[in-house]
């Protein structure tokens, strides 16, 4: 059975989709992505669609589904790489992508992801001012 493989790096799940997502490649994606959040407790999924040129309604409810649960799930959900005929499509369906962040390019989609959860990352700063 095919698979997108989902890459850990750090706090993030990283995907990038290289092939037409079919159905059952897409509620696999969905199943396995909110699985893999759960079993690392990472705290931002970054997905990266630049090399669809079609994405259909399921496709969109798929996105919208896999930032809802992660954001149950406490973590952050970003598309990234988004045509521009891709988003004239999601807007013409009236698909919003609730609980789904998106940027330009990956590099842009990290940067957001740890502004996201940059308390995650940081150790607690000393105020340089205060006196004990």
């Amino acid at each position: 059975m095919d698979r997108i493989p989902i890459l850990r790096m750090g706090h993030f799940l990283l995907v990038t989709i290289q092939i037409d997502l079919y159905d059952r490649l897409a509620t696999n994606l969905e199943s396995d992505l909110v699985q893999m959040v759960n079993k690392t407790e990472a705290k931002g999924v970054l997905i990266d669609i630049s090399a669809l040129s079609i994405v259909d309604s399921f496709m969109g409810r798929i996105l919208g589904n896999i930032g809802s649960m992660s954001k149950i799930m406490d973590a952050e959900t970003v598309v990234v790489g988004m045509q521009p005929a891709v988003a004239i499509t999601l807007i013409e369906l009236g698909l919003e992508l609730k609980g789904v962040h998106t940027a330009l390019n990956v590099e842009r989609g990290m940067e957001l992801l740890k502004e996201k959860i940059g308390s995650y990352d940081r150790e607690p700063e000393d105020d340089e001012d205060s006196t004990e």
